[in-house]
């Protein structure tokens, strides 16, 4: 028999008992507590008791949905709505606390999915080491267990003496088999019950969908004028500035062309400098804006020209089969562009390496360095403002930075092929 298939059948097993034992006393114990901490919310109690047992309960559902995930890759997303930033503290705030989680659908479903878990997320789960058991038992009573217990009934056969006890070792090894390809299964059947409460609505998932899409369009706008703030500063400070005092140098030396050539040449060379400056300011913003190769070749030779300009050796691997659309290439470039940046200016690594790849509709963009690590997203660094240029497209970003390093930064957005 195929070892591989013993072992995850092993596993399973032993996955089912912890589910079973989770589902029977740890989701048996949540629902009474949170029935009783709603009911006693008449009583002025249960205000302050239910936002704390409801936690608990959504972090015992979070922890079902990882366990879906890490042992039978199915996926249950989280449907909890945020919390509003302005909750008041004290009695008041552990009221809208309560209302706000009563009022949510998803904590309703909790306690379907409790009450679904102690029955038949239990009996399915308990089934996978149930089968391992009993084909056990079926052995051992072949091994004479069956003499110092006298007459036991195994499966409907009355063990009693050999013959018997051998069509019960039978019986043993079929359970043992059947196990060796059900136990995934029952496992994975158990997580596919969870889901079915677990798992957000349709109306939920629009809801989401327009929460998201509000938000991603407010920060698409906020980064719009940010850009556009930026752009003004910069021709302000840069290149208009360097015009001024070129036209004020050429005005000089009209004057001065008669009276004072030398002077006059000494002004014009200093207004060619300023002009030769000015050019390359004006360069250097419009590649800013858009670099020409982006919009010539496309995302992946950007991201390699713009790895030859970095003082730290930087490896690319792009395996793209074709051009992206034009705005999933801008925001793909300049994500991978704040990255790099903060990669050189706060991780102080010594090498980075940039893999650029499409696969199932999404274009995946991951960015490592052996530098210090300790990056993490919010309290205003770069990682946020990436986090929401990849939200206008549905994208998403992950960090993995551990003190010491290495750092890891996952970018996907999802996006088709010209």
């Amino acid at each position: 028999m195929d070892t591989t298939r013993v072992r995850d059948a092993l596993i399973a097993a032993a996955q089912g008992l912890a589910l079973a034992l989770l589902g029977f006393i740890g989701s048996l114990t949540l629902f009474v507590l949170s029935v009783l901490s709603i009911v006693f919310i008449v009583l002025g109690i249960g205000v302050f008791t239910t936002p704390l047992v409801l936690s608990v309960v959504r972090a015992h559902a979070n922890q079902r949905r990882l366990f879906a995930a890490q042992w039978s890759e199915v996926q249950i997303p989280v449907p909890y709505r945020p919390f509003p930033h302005d909750l008041r503290t004290g009695v008041t705030g552990q009221v809208e606390r309560t209302v706000h989680m009563l009022k949510d659908p998803a904590t309703w479903r909790d306690l379907q999915w409790l009450v679904m878990d102690i029955t038949a997320g239990a009996v399915v789960a308990i089934l996978a080491p149930g089968l391992i058991a009993e084909g056990v038992l079926g052995l051992l009573l072949f091994g004479g267990l069956w003499q110092p217990i006298g007459g036991y009934w195994y499966a409907f056969i009355p063990v009693y003496g050999w013959v018997s006890a051998f069509f019960a070792a039978l019986l043993g090894c079929v359970w043992l088999i059947l196990a060796t390809y059900v136990n995934p299964l029952l496992v994975r059947t158990h997580f596919r019950i969870a889901a079915v409460p677990l798992a957000p609505t349709r109306q939920a998932q629009l809801a989401q969908r327009i929460d998201r899409l509000t938000e991603t369009r407010t920060d698409a706008v906020d980064s719009s004028a940010a850009e556009l703030r930026r752009i003004e500063r910069d021709l302000h400070d840069g290149a208009q500035a360097r015009l001024v005092a070129m036209g004020m140098d050429l005005g000089t030396v009209e004057a001065l062309i008669e009276k004072d050539p030398a002077k006059a040449k000494q002004l014009l060379s200093q207004a060619r400098q300023s002009s030769a400056e000015a050019l390359t300011e004006l360069r250097d913003l419009v590649r800013g804006i858009h670099p020409p190769v982006l919009a010539e070749r496309g995302v992946g030779d950007a991201v390699r020209a713009l790895a030859l300009r970095l003082p730290v050796r930087t490896d690319v691997d792009v395996d793209l089969p074709g051009r992206l659309d034009a705005p999933v290439e801008s925001a793909a470039y300049f994500a991978v562009s704040e990255v790099l940046t903060n990669a050189v200016k706060h991780a102080g690594a010594d090498r980075i390496w940039v893999d650029m790849h499409h696969a199932d509709g999404m274009l995946r963009i991951s960015v490592t360095d052996d530098g210090r690590g300790g990056a993490r997203i919010g309290s205003g660094s770069g990682l946020t403002g990436v986090e929401r240029r990849l939200g206008t497209f549905d994208g998403v970003l992950a960090v993995s930075s551990p003190a010491g390093g290495p750092t890891m930064v996952t970018m996907e957005i999802p996006c088709a092929f010209c």
